[in-house]
């Protein structure tokens, strides 16, 4: 019996910054209105760097710290929505398509209902998706932990890739017992 390579493949991305007061809020590639914002080395925006590593594992190519490092200067103050592009055109070129995403947004305040379509579509339009494929979902720490202190936010996404060829790095398995 042959060895078939799958045709979908998962994969999870989390990620979790510091918020500060004096930075911008981005989530999923959207700015929202707050009197903190996430620290980090590019734009800092949690969901998205959370949707790239799902991404990235899915189709087997490592983290978002690999190909996007933090210690590289061409990388300070990036905007995250183009490093995931970049990401998706690794994934693509490697026989994999986007099928759909479902992400979790951790965050105390401010409340995330009013910009949740908004995120949505943005994110969509980065991914090259239908918003119908891109699910957010806001949750607090209930007053607990990092997120419930406001000294973080917390994100985790799970994303399907649908296989439209073999990866780089299959073999042909069509003459195997």
């Amino acid at each position: 019996m042959a060895n078939a390579e799958p045709v979908f493949r998962t994969g999870i991305g989390t990620d979790r910054h510091r918020l500060a007061a004096g930075r911008d809020l981005m989530l999923g590639g959207v700015r929202i209105p707050s009197d903190v914002g996430a620290v980090g080395h590019s734009d800092a925006d949690a969901l998205l760097h959370a949707i790239t590593d799902a991404c990235l594992g899915a189709a087997g190519l490592g983290d978002i710290g690999e190909h996007f490092p933090d210690t590289d200067p061409a990388y300070a103050g990036a905007d995250s929505a183009v490093l995931l592009a970049e990401a998706l055109s690794l994934v693509r070129r490697e026989g994999w398509r986007l099928g759909n995403l479902d992400c979790t947004v951790h965050l105390e305040r401010p409340k995330l209902a009013a910009h949740k379509r908004a995120i949505r579509e943005r994110i969509a339009d980065i991914c090259g998706i239908p918003v119908g494929c891109v699910n957010v979902k806001a949750k607090t720490g209930e007053t607990l932990g990092p997120v419930g202190r406001r000294e973080a936010v917390d994100t985790v996404a799970v994303a399907l890739l649908l296989q439209v060829s073999p990866p780089s790095g299959a073999r042909d398995t069509s003459e195997d017992v």
